[in-house]
C-alpha cells in the first residue's frame, strides 16, 4: 500500500477561521481534507479510516500537524487558509530494523472485572504498558531503559452530536527494534493503539538521519 506523508502548518488566523478549538474540531478539519471512502457500516465497524495525524502543537506564530494517509490529501478544501505539502512516503522507508520513534499513544486497560477501559496513567506503567503492547501487537520492540514519557493527561471534549468524549494521551518517545516486519508495516500504516480519530496512533519514525516530515 502506498502511503502520502504531509505537513499541515496553520497560523493564528487559519485555526480562528477553521474553528479550532479541540481534538473533534480538528478531526473534522483534517478530515474534510480527504473523499470519504467508508459508508456507515463500514464507519460503525473496524475498518480503517487511511487517516493518521499527530498535532504538534505551536507557538504565537500557528500550528503544526503531521498526516499519514492512505489517498492524497486535497489542499484545496482549505480554501485561503493554512499550508498543506505532501509526499509519497519513500519506498522502503519501513525496510530498516531500528527507528527512532515518538507517538502520542491512548494508553487504556480493560478492567477484569467490569470489561470497561480504564486508563493506564502513571507514567512507569504507560511505559510498561507500552513496551508490552509493542511486543506483544504491533511488531516491535520497544528499547524500555531508553524510553521516554513526555506528557501524559486525560482530554476531555465534545464529539459529534456532542457526545462527551475523554480520552486518556500520553507521549512516547525513544528506540525501537522491528521484530515481525509485516506487522510493523500495518502498525504504521493503520496506527497503533485506540484513538485514531482525535489525533492517537500515529508513529513518527527516524530512520538513521532521516526524517519522513521534514
Amino acid at each position: 500500500m502506498s502511503m502520502i506523508a504531509a505537513v499541515l502548518r496553520l497560523d493564528r488566523a487559519a485555526v480562528q477561521a477553521l474553528r479550532i478549538t479541540d481534538p473533534y474540531s480538528l478531526h473534522r478539519v483534517i478530515y474534510s481534507l480527504f473523499p470519504d471512502v467508508r459508508d456507515d457500516a463500514a464507519k460503525q465497524g473496524s475498518t480503517p479510516s487511511g487517516i493518521l495525524f499527530a498535532d504538534k502543537g505551536g507557538d504565537a506564530r500557528g500550528r503544526k500537524i503531521l498526516i499519514l494517509s492512505d489517498r492524497s490529501p486535497q489542499p484545496e478544501k482549505l480554501g485561503e487558509w493554512g499550508e498543506l505539502d505532501s509526499k509519497p512516503v519513500p519506498a522502503g522507508f519501513l525496510n530498516h530494523s531500528r527507528y527512532r520513534f515518538e507517538v502520542v499513544i491512548n494508553p487504556t486497560r480493560r478492567d477484569s472485572a467490569s470489561r470497561k477501559l480504564v486508563p493506564v496513567r502513571q507514567r512507569h506503567d504507560i511505559a510498561e504498558w507500552f513496551c508490552q503492547a509493542a511486543a506483544r501487537s504491533w511488531g516491535f520492540a520497544a528499547d524500555a531503559d531508553g524510553l521516554t514519557i513526555s506528557t501524559a493527561d486525560v482530554l476531555q471534549f465534545r464529539g459529534k452530536g456532542q457526545q462527551p468524549v475523554t480520552i486518556a494521551r500520553a507521549t512516547v518517545q525513544g528506540t525501537l527494534t522491528v521484530t515481525d516486519a509485516d506487522l510493523f508495516q500495518q502498525s504504521f500504516q493503520r496506527g497503533i493503539g485506540r484513538g485514531r480519530a482525535f489525533g492517537c496512533g500515529l508513529l513518527q519514525l527516524v530512520p538513521l538521519a532521516n526524517d519522513l516530515f521534514s
